[in-house]
């Protein structure tokens, strides 16, 4: 474990282990057979990776496909780790180098398909060569309970006939018991150690949200996120490229990507998206198992996915890298039909069309609940989940407001169902109660029923959602092709006031907002400390690099390595290594560049460096060093606000300094010289507001203050006030 570590800390810049990587490595190490399963972002393929460093042999990895096969190969190496793939694209000549390496024993991780691997000759290449273990990668593709069931791997049974003395260890981000048992049988896996993750991500805000005007719910989460990276999935290809076509012309920097699209065009969407030349992804399911970029910040489902399973795999492509993303889901009834239908074609097995159709149902009955999003997905994955309150999703966030009188209302709704017969669906029902005067309710003569229009008083779109959490909780149910509801045993009981429902109703837009900055606690924590003006540098610096070695930007540093670059500010090779995800290759690699960009931003904005870092002498630093030279500009400008004067004066005086330079000059003297109040910068009134919002959401990040005052105070005058604030 102490070299396992040790390689940990050189080759990927960690100090420590994740929840049971340390459990896995050792599986490994002690030559036993494995299922793990860990959530996304929970550290699986360093679990595999970090002990191929400490065994002598070759560790054969099976993949599904190319571009994460690609993007491991290229992140190991980066590392300092000897790795390779054979695909389709793999030329001649790189096949017979790849060979000779590994016949040398020189390479220590090989990436293949799993219709390759089990091929005679690659299993005859094989034979000769000292083996270390199998791994098979995104393992619940082998089970036919799996969200994403292959054939292929259906083969990798074979691996323990010809190598019975090798082990094989088997890793995915979601499976069920179900599948768990499936993979460990169908590779014939030997007394497996099984381990299991939490399957909560912690970092993801999870918000569901019923379908009601989707592009304008969409372009909402886009507007937060202004330069960042996101995925939108759609059911449909129509829908991908009429979306990504509408939000270009709003001028967001969007793509399409989909399996009906040529292989060429395809493969250059992806890798604009990857490079950051594009921040947005529209895509159906077909994206998304092959790219590792760690920094997409949002995930947004136009359309409700087909399983839970598929939305924990789509929802985790968001926050990666450990911080905190956005993960929203929209939601229609005609989802689940449009869904029935693609399955009925697509399932010619009755056994998996009806594996298929219960997971839809399952799915459909979160989206439509009243319970915690965080809570309903773990134990859906049978695991317990005993936190009164998630503080990230819609219903813990307070972004839904429960109803009062929820029996009254309950009482009305079930009513009615009786007396329309129990022949007709949610849609009609919510027009009888709602007091609708359209032609069909007319024509049925229901205009004339006690129940037409007894909640007058609120909108169909509110009744339906009450409707559908009524069967959510089991007081309706829906039958036949129609989804008709009926009344059950337990509705019954609603009807005698036995039993009360918890219905739910969506709470006005600015009080969602509230309450969402009020609970976002996820999201303030991972800014502390952090300059966010320096962050944005080292991405431009990232960017930079990335484009000088032709790789991802991601793949040079993630965004939490950033982040911590930018709360400890190293100017030095000893510092560098102290950030998290710098190891001692991408010290050598990138450690002088990124240390002279911290270094002379720290000197134009006057921050101390090495924050938390150690000297030459093993010294620890303290939170405080020598304050820099006070250049003569900055005294000028320190004089100038001395008298009051105002921004654009001292831009005027102080020459050649832009006005956000100037601006921070101005909260550098406020934080000096101890001043409390803003006058004559800001107004008493902004400043009031300011404080306000600081004391819902916070101080750490500006973009947050300005979105929960929506939009209404400039950048500029937050930062003043919070300068102020913090001399409080």
């Amino acid at each position: 474990m102490n070299t396992l570590l040790g390689n940990l800390k050189e080759y990927w810049g960690y100090d420590s282990f994740l929840p049971l990587q340390q459990e896995a490595m050792q599986a490994i190490v002690e030559g036993r057979d494995s299922v793990v399963v860990l959530p996304t972002g929970g550290g699986k393929s360093v679990c595999f990776q970090a002990p191929a460093l400490a065994v002598d042999g070759l560790v054969v990895v099976v993949s599904p496909l190319i571009s994460l096969m690609k993007d491991q190969v290229d992140a190991l190496v980066d590392c300092g780790v000897e790795a390779a793939c054979i695909n389709s694209a793999t030329s001649g000549e790189e096949r017979w180098r790849i060979g000779e390496a590994v016949r040398a024993g020189s390479l220590k991780l090989l990436y293949v398909a799993p219709e390759r691997l089990v091929t005679d000759s690659f299993l005859a290449f094989l034979k000769p060569i000292r083996l270390a273990y199998f791994v098979i990668d995104e393992a619940h593709c082998i089970s036919m309970w799996g969200h994403d069931f292959r054939p292929e791997y259906r083969q990798l049974s074979t691996l323990k006939e010809v190598f019975p003395d090798i082990h094989v260890h088997s890793y995915t981000a979601t499976a069920t018991e179900h599948v768990r048992n499936d993979i460990a049988s169908q590779l014939g896996l030997d007394n497996p150690r099984v381990l299991v993750g939490s399957f909560d991500r912690p970092n993801l805000i999870y918000r569901f949200q019923r379908r009601t005007n989707g592009e304008a719910q969409i372009t909402a989460v886009l507007d937060r996120y202004r330069g960042e990276s996101g995925i939108i999935y759609c059911i449909r290809r129509k829908d991908v490229d009429e979306l990504s076509a509408r939000l270009r012309a709003k001028g967001y920097r969007a793509l399409p990507y989909h399996a009906g699209m040529d292989e060429v065009s395809r493969k250059e969407n992806q890798e604009r998206f990857i490079q950051e030349e594009v921040d947005i992804i529209v895509a159906t399911v077909a994206f998304g198992m092959g790219i590792d970029k760690s920094n997409v910040r949002y995930v947004v489902h136009a359309g409700m996915p087909k399983s839970l399973e598929h939305y924990l795999q789509e929802s985790g492509r968001a926050g990666r890298d450990g911080l905190e993303a956005e993960c929203r889901l929209l939601y229609a009834a005609n989802d689940y039909n449009t869904w029935r239908y693609i399955l009925a074609k697509e399932k010619e097995d009755e056994d998996a069309r009806a594996i298929s159709l219960a997971k839809l149902n399952q799915l459909y009955n979160v989206c439509t609940g009243v319970t915690c999003r965080h809570k309903a997905i773990v134990t859906y994955f049978s695991q317990d989940y005993d936190k009164p309150s998630c503080g990230a999703c819609d219903v813990c966030l307070g972004a839904l407001d429960v109803v009062d009188n929820a029996l009254n209302v309950g009482q009305k709704i079930l009513s009615c169902v009786l007396r329309l017969e129990e022949r007709f669906g949610a849609a009609y029902t919510a027009a009888v109660l709602s007091g609708s005067t359209e032609q069909r309710v007319m024509d049925y003569g229901h205009n004339r029923l006690n129940t037409w229009g007894i909640l007058a008083e609120e909108s169909k779109r509110t009744i339906h959602d009450w409707t559908e959490q009524l069967v959510e909780q089991g007081f309706l149910g829906k039958y036949g092709d129609y989804n008709v509801l009926r009344v059950t045993g337990k509705g019954r009981e609603l009807l005698r006031g036995a039993v009360v429902p918890k219905l739910l109703k969506p709470a006005s837009p600015k009080k969602e907002r509230a309450r969402a900055r009020a609970g976002a606690g996820v999201a303030r924590g991972t800014w502390e400390g952090v300059d966010e003006g320096l962050f944005e540098e080292l991405r431009r610096v990232r960017r930079e690099e990335a484009r000088k070695r032709h790789q991802p930007p991601f793949m040079v540093f993630s965004d939490a390595a950033l982040r911590d670059m930018a709360r400890k500010r190293p100017t030095t090779e000893e510092v560098f290594l102290n950030v998290t995800g710098v190891g001692k290759k991408k010290c050598r690699t990138y450690g002088p560049t990124f240390c002279a960009s911290i270094r002379e931003y720290c000197a134009d904005h006057a921050l101390e460096t090495n924050i938390g870092g150690f000297t030459e002498n093993g010294d620890l630093l303290g939170l405080t060093g020598p304050q820099p030279r006070i250049s003569k500009a900055r005294q000028l400008a320190f004089e100038l606000f001395s008298q009051e004067c105002a921004l654009a004066d001292v831009a005027a005086q102080v020459r050649k300094k832009k006005s956000t330079t100037v601006l921070q000059y101005l909260v550098e003297y406020i934080q000096r010289t101890g001043l409390t109040q803003p006058h004559p910068w800001v107004s008493d009134s902004v400043f009031q507001r300011v404080a306000e919002a600081v004391g819902t959401v916070g101080m750490q990040r500006p973009k947050t203050i300005h979105e929960f005052l929506d939009g209404e105070i400039a950048y500029e005058d937050i930062r003043i006030c919070v300068a102020c604030l913090r001399n409080r």
